[in-house]
């Protein structure tokens, strides 16, 4: 037998006839086999709970992941990737994607924002640098800074390193890709219902009903309403439903119309003062602020005008086609809408904002309720992909070809919000905060900003094969982009035009610019196969992102990455690796050597006080993941990695003055595991470390300068009450940790971890 599989297109591992014996083993249907076509992962899972009652027990592998554009097996994929799928996220009670999300070593929300710039939603820091403008649904981007919830996702693909020659722009170091729920050919119902800690109240249902033949209809539904337990009056309060339909299930020509519509009303989260934390001074001359308590972390400061109010739509057409056994066409339309509206109180525990009338009573202390945060923001996209995929030869050189072109146009427009004539919250007492407070009056400033890139893009990958244990992979991507942006601002504030002989606030042109551009990127691979469960490779690749291709907003500041005059960020890595299938193929192990260079910086000259693309950051380190059953009744999801991020050329931006990049743990290490006991009974648990974390650089004095490193542990029991239903409990930061989860870039503001919590869930099949 050949190490290196000729799978043309075959289907990855949950895509094969097991998934059709199943629906007929629990419902009586007939057996199909799935289509050969490799176009969603989703189309061939059995549905949730659709399983023979003598098999309870997990399997976290996957073989492939969701895109055509990656043609070979996990196995044989030179990059690291990692799959998280819904079994994993059902069984932790995941319901974001940034929860999800810890699966994977390093990758987290470390990151509050700036004072006037509060993060919200999935700000995900993936080997040390921001990745949430690098967010896919089923490989169209996923736009807007909002909370993603799960509930209509079949797994979660995390791809390190430059992912340029697959999505066009992209974060240095990765990208995420969520896969959506399909129709399938079976019927039945399944279900959760969730209680727990924080008043949390959630309840989600997933149908399937085959209809005539080679059709089908799924839907998907959740309501949530929760606090977050640990923290006073944030809460989480959203609901969905995603209708889908299929065509041509288990033919040559497949037809999925999908649609997904979220509506959340959240109360958010502006963090906490960090005064008594470790590494706390004092932002002025009042040494007694050093030895001063650490507030209360369940205390919130925001007031009852606080709110986040989102709105997702997502519209999609995709359809598959054989043309033959050796080639397939796959086309994506997508139309998608965010909508984001909401206040935040943010804080900066300043000389002029931190107050202590009598500094041996701190009852009396305050802290000024003076940065509201406001957004209004609508984010468009539509966007036409088609893929081609071909098998070539069959003997001793074999080729995969995957080439496409993708038709893309985003736009972001925001209204801006301010407070108006001069109106404040009161300040709130720093150790017992009131929120039921009024006196901010807002409104529309009259300022704007509209952003709108228009992209065309096309690509080739081929993947060459000679004999059985050599391949070579390559692909090259082409895009070209124009982005128009322009504005209405304040002026007087940072960054805006000068008043003159105006009243400071006076609404006044702002940036009119455009960029135009070609990107061009690339990877290039070879692996070896020493046998046929094994392979060794090493990999090479480019990715870009270009000014505004974050946030789709170009920007006149000297300093900023988004000013139109400067070229593209650059990011090469060069990547050694080996994965093993190993305990016949149902535990993978792999380990990655890495080394990211991100150039193109901004960086200020000392001498002139100019800005130039001088500067260059680097992230290496080792990734180590496990993923599979150990035996037929104990599963394992596991990773570690080290992350050695730094400043090679340019300024520091670390608040301590090293070398380090902010927001990155040296080290971190996740694991879930299960186990199956012969009575019914599924005992579980799991582990999260994350290394000490380095705050940015802006100027502040006594703050931390870092956070503590941390473990966080788990645990999960579920047991099978009868054939259709479950109950399952689970206990999170069991040994009630006390941790710093994210940090703000001044240092004054922080968000606490969770402390100890519960949760109790009824899985329901039918």
């Amino acid at each position: 037998m050949a190490f290196i599989k000729s799978r043309k297109h075959a289907a990855p591992a949950a895509r094969t006839v097991s998934a059709a014996v199943l629906l007929t083993l629990a419902h009586g249907a007939a057996a199909v086999d799935a289509p050969p076509q490799q176009a969603k992962v989703n189309d061939a899972q059995a549905l949730p709970g659709m399983q023979v009652e003598a098999d309870r027990s997990s399997d976290y592998r996957a073989d492939k992941v969701s895109s055509p554009k990656f043609t070979q097996s996990l196995l044989d994929t030179t990059q690291t990737i990692q799959v998280i799928g819904k079994e994993l996220m059902q069984q932790q009670g995941a319901t974001t994607l940034t929860e999800a999300l810890r699966n994977s070593p390093g990758v987290g929300t470390f990151y509050v924002g700036e004072n006037g710039a509060t993060n919200t939603g999935d700000a995900i820091y993936m080997r040390g640098f921001d990745t949430s403008g690098s967010i896919f649904v089923d490989g169209a981007r996923d736009l807007g800074t909002i909370s993603r919830d799960v509930f209509n996702i079949e797994q979660v693909e995390v791809t390190k390193g430059p992912d340029g020659t697959e999505y066009g722009r992209t974060a240095p170091t990765g990208a995420v890709n969520l896969v959506t729920k399909q129709p399938v050919l079976g019927s039945g119902v399944s279900g959760t219902v969730q209680v727990g800690s924080g008043q949390r109240q959630r309840a989600t249902a997933d149908w399937n009903q085959s209809l005539d033949g080679d059709k089908a209809v799924r839907l998907n539904v959740m309501s949530q309403e929760s606090g977050v337990y640990g923290r006073d009056r944030v809460k989480n309060d959203r609901w969905g439903i995603a209708p889908s339909l299929a065509f041509g299930l288990g033919t040559p020509t497949r037809v999925y119309i999908d649609y997904l519509h979220i509506k959340q009303n959240n109360r958010p989260d502006g963090g906490v003062p960090t005064l008594g934390l470790p590494g706390y001074s004092a932002p002025d001359k009042r040494s007694f602020l050093a030895s001063a308590s650490a507030v209360d972390p369940s205390n919130w400061y925001g007031t009852d005008q606080d709110h986040d109010r989102d709105t997702q739509d997502l519209f999609t057409v995709i359809v598959e086609h054989d043309i033959n056994e050796n080639l397939a066409l796959h086309n994506t339309s997508r139309w998608g809408r965010t909508t984001q509206d909401y206040l935040l109180t943010s804080f900066m525990g300043s000389t002029a904002n931190l107050l202590t009338p009598n500094p041996a009573d701190p009852s009396t202390w305050t802290i000024a309720r003076s940065l509201p945060t406001f957004k209004h923001q609508s984010n468009r996209i539509a966007t036409n992909q088609t893929n081609l995929t071909a098998h070539v030869g069959d003997g001793a050189v074999t080729q995969d070809i995957s080439a496409g072109i993708e038709l893309t146009q985003e736009t972001a427009r925001t209204l801006g919000f301010a407070a108006l004539n001069g109106s404040a919250w009161p300040a709130a007492n720093l150790y017992q905060p009131n929120s039921h407070v009024r006196g901010l009056v807002y409104g529309q400033t009259g300022a704007r900003a509209s952003g709108k890139t228009n992209t065309a893009g096309a690509y080739v990958f081929d993947t060459l094969k000679f004999g059985e244990r050599w391949q070579v992979n390559a692909g090259v991507r082409l895009d070209h982009y124009t982005t128009d942006f322009d504005s209405l601002v304040a002026c007087g504030a940072r960054n805006t035009p000068a008043c003159g002989t105006r009243r400071t606030g006076t609404i006044v042109p702002g940036v009119n610019a455009s960029k135009s551009d070609n990107l061009v990127n690339y990877k290039l691979g070879v692996l070896y196969k020493p046998s046929a469960n094994g392979s060794i490779y090493l990999n090479v690749a480019q990715s870009q992102e270009p000014p505004g291709g974050n946030t789709l907003t170009l920007s006149s500041a000297a300093n900023s990455a988004d000013n139109p005059l400067f070229d593209p960020q650059k990011a090469r890595t060069v990547e050694v690796g080996t994965k093993w299938d190993l305990l016949d193929e149902k535990l993978m192990l792999t380990g990655a050597l890495y080394r990211t260079t991100v150039t193109n910086d901004v960086v200020q000259d000392p001498t002139d006080l100019q800005y130039y693309q001088i500067g260059k950051k680097r992230v290496q380190g080792v990734e180590i993941t496990a993923v599979g059953k150990l035996t037929d009744a104990w599963a394992i999801s596991a990773g570690f990695t080290t992350m050695d991020a730094t400043v090679k050329t340019g300024t520091v931006v670390a608040a301590d003055g090293s070398t380090d990049l902010a927001y990155t743990p040296k080290e971190a290490f996740t694991a879930w595991t299960t186990y199956h006991l012969p009575f019914g009974l599924t005992l579980g648990g799991g582990a999260r470390y994350s290394g000490e974390l380095k705050r940015g650089t802006d100027g502040a004095v006594g703050t931390p300068a870092y956070t503590k490193a941390y473990w966080v542990v788990d645990a999960m029991a579920s047991y099978p009450v009868n054939r259709h239903v479950d109950l399952q409990l689970n206990l999170y930061n069991l040994f009630d940790k006390s941790y710093v989860a994210a940090i703000n870039k001044s240092g004054y503001r922080y968000t606490p971890g969770t402390p100890r919590s519960a949760m109790l869930s009824a899985n329901v099949r039918f």
